[in-house]
């Protein structure tokens, strides 16, 4: 299986958690999501497969999520998946998916508990943090 990376360049997270994935060795697919949004069955697996709510998936930083209102707690998971759907900033990132697992990498190095070779040796993050396994 390939590793596929639901990515927004202009997110550290997701530019970070890219170049760990090429530093271990794999070329993944890109999806910049923002261009090219999953569908709503797709979001539906990817939630499924990591095992979130689907609130736990909002973005709030940067988004329309407080001018949508959905921090109201009376909205049900279908009225939240259709605002990510049609707002696709809203949806957190990055998202990654190998043989392993689909994982929500905040931090990034959450990356490494599902990829193939973890083993990626010292990587230094943009801000200057530097990452061991």
């Amino acid at each position: 299986m390939t590793v596929k990376i639901y990515h927004n360049p202009a997110c550290g997270t997701s530019r970070n958690t890219l170049a760990m994935i090429r530093q271990s060795g794999e070329e993944p697919v890109v999806v910049e999501y923002l261009k090219t949004p999953p569908s709503r069955e797709e979001l539906v697996e990817l939630i499924a497969a990591m095992g979130l709510p689907v609130r736990d998936l909002l973005r709030q930083k940067g988004t329309p999520y407080d001018e949508l209102g959905l921090g109201s707690p009376d909205l049900t998971d279908d009225q939240l998946l259709d605002r990510m759907i049609e707002h696709p900033i809203l949806i957190n990132r990055p998202i990654v998916v190998t043989e392993k697992g689909v994982r929500l990498c905040r931090p990034s190095e959450l990356v490494l508990d599902i990829l193939p070779n973890p083993d990626i040796g010292p990587f230094t993050k943009e801000d200057g943090e530097v990452v061991t396994r």
